[in-house]
């Protein structure tokens, strides 16, 4: 049964075509009233897309590294580039 109530919708091709060729969003009809801007739609629906396929799945983990393993990591490669320059 159709019936006739038109919604907004946004449509983004897959970034990864294994699987699915678009991905359809349908939008809330209050989204609009809230100032945001079809451009901010079609972005939003296009990260949701690549964070479903997986694309961002690296970054995604680099990014929920804590600060502490960053702060380590650092000062590893700055004992590292000490050693090195103290030997050579």
């Amino acid at each position: 049964m159709v019936k006739g109530i038109s919604r907004r919708v946004v449509v983004v091709d897959s970034p990864d075509r294994r699987y699915f060729e678009q991905a359809i969003f349908i939008v809330r009809n209050d989204a609009a009233g809230e100032g945001v801007s079809a451009r901010e739609l079609v972005e939003e629906a296009r990260r949701v897309a690549q964070e479903y396929t997986g694309g961002a799945g690296l970054r995604k983990r680099i990014d929920k590294l804590p600060p502490v393993l960053w702060a380590m990591t650092g000062a590893g490669v700055c004992a590292l580039v000490w050693l090195l320059v103290s030997v050579l």
